[in-house]
């Protein structure tokens, strides 16, 4: 095992990935910008090393910086967390000719499934079912409209290099297509360096289903059951996450978790991932991609399997073997995850800074907190709004959506606006309550006008 390991990342993940090294016997290290100086991640960790100022270009996405940490530090190896470097094979290449190990998969494992066309192949090649739609990137606005007349509207313009609900527009009609085209070619270029775009068919009102993944170097890969995401913001951004997916038949989970490893073994795949999907109303599930690290939702899967998933990377990375086969792996209950943001409702979610004057979190059993916050901590405008994870546990779904109801209750933070109350009636709805979900959860709940800020 690794005698040190140096975390690139900030917040609630830093001190996820801080508590599994120190529960290890493995020193941390943790990197930090000036305006991070008083973040829980850096009181918790062995060691820290100031990567910049403020803004993320700075700091945790300055290259260079997070690099000579590395080497200053003298860790073994580096944990990326999500988001930043995490999904970036030039990171993974740079670490490697440092002779440092990148805890996560093969550079060209991640080359494969960071490229939306070619993991699209990939699951074409391992006879995994995909979303009808063009195989590679679309040349131009009228190849793209043809593909729709082909597959029929409304249809989907997906940037080939996006990822975690960015980089997608519906179109309805061959007009709004032809219109939409050179702005969300534009937008794809800006946000992921890459203009290139797929045309898919939208799949009306899914239920969007993830199953976990990991594999050793030994040859080893299994999948730790499912995760079921569909309550998700306008901008596709995930707000509350539960694992297993109660009304999942077995046979259509079994068909999926045989799917999700068939396509990670497709690409060389080690360590933790997830393979996504989109499952229609007649039981019909469709790859959607595949993310090539750690999920902010694994909580969910290490409460209903009992496995440490962050732990058991450290381990895979360090290259021991894993340590169960698929046949061991049993899931228990069910778990519910809430994002707790600092983002005002009544202003469009805009985002809130400034300083946390309370914080008063839930307890009890069955709750689980991750979070980086507390009161007295400053919340910067230069990062991602997410101020904590809220995990629920119950012995079935319905204890835990009461559970979860109860949490969000006790939940309060002062000095800056969150989304807790919004949390707060939407696991009030019926809809919720009885699982009754989908991808047009959130927007239907949002024109019913059944939240009032």
């Amino acid at each position: 095992m690794f005698k040190k390991v140096l975390i690139a990342n900030r917040g609630e993940i830093a001190c996820r990935v801080i508590r599994a090294c120190r529960e290890m016997g493995v020193q941390s290290v943790a990197i930090y910008s000036q305006a991070d100086a008083e973040s829980l991640h850096v009181k918790l960790a062995d060691e820290s090393v100031c990567v910049g100022a403020g803004t993320n270009s700075e700091s945790y996405l300055n290259l260079a910086n997070v690099l000579m940490a590395t080497q200053i530090s003298k860790a073994e190896a580096v944990h990326p967390g999500y988001g930043y470097f995490s999904e970036r094979s030039s990171f993974a290449e740079a670490l490697e000719s440092l002779g440092v190990k990148f805890i996560g998969p093969p550079v060209k494992a991640i080359e494969a499934m960071g490229d939306k066309a070619r993991a699209k192949h990939a699951a074409i090649e391992s006879g995994c079912p995909v979303v009808p739609g063009s195989e590679g990137a679309v040349p131009n606005e009228t190849e793209a409209l043809k593909i729709a007349e082909q597959i029929g509207f409304p249809v989907l313009l997906k940037a080939v290099a996006g990822g975690g609900g960015r980089g997608i527009r519906r179109v309805d009609t061959p007009d709004e297509l032809i219109a939409a085209w050179p702005q969300a070619s534009g937008e794809a270029l800006a946000s992921f360096g890459s203009g290139e775009m797929l045309v898919e068919k939208c799949v009306v009102e899914p239920r969007h289903v993830e199953i976990q993944v990991i594999g050793d170097t030994h040859g080893n890969m299994v999948h730790l059951g499912e995760r079921e995401c569909s309550v998700q913001n306008l901008r596709h951004q995930k707000l509350l996450e539960e694992a297993p997916f109660a009304d999942l038949p077995d046979q259509l989970r079994r068909k999926m978790g045989e799917a999700a490893v068939k396509v990670a073994w497709s690409v060389g795949y080690q360590n933790a991932g997830t393979v996504e999907f989109l499952v229609d109303a007649g039981g019909n599930f469709y790859f959607l991609e595949m993310n090539t690290r750690l999920q902010v939702e694994h909580p969910v899967t290490e409460e209903v399997t009992g496995i440490d998933i962050v732990q058991t990377m450290l381990k895979v990375a360090a290259g021991e073997r894993l340590p169960f086969k698929q046949d061991d792996i049993k899931l228990t209950g069910h778990a519910i995850e809430a994002r707790i943001t600092a983002q005002d409702p009544d202003k469009d979610f805009h985002p809130s800074t400034g300083l946390i004057t309370g914080w008063r979190d839930p307890g009890g059993h069955g709750i689980r907190m991750e979070t980086h916050c507390y009161a007295g901590l400053s919340v910067s405008p230069y990062y991602d709004p997410l101020l904590a994870k809220l995990i629920v546990s119950g012995k079935d779904r319905a204890e835990a959506v009461r559970r979860l109801q109860s949490a969000l209750y006790e939940f309060h933070v002062d000095g800056i606006a969150t989304n807790i109350g919004f949390l707060q009636r939407l696991v009030a709805h019926p809809d919720y309550v009885s699982g009754n979900l989908s991808t047009a959860f959130v927007p239907s709940f949002l024109n019913e006008g059944a939240y009032a800020g």
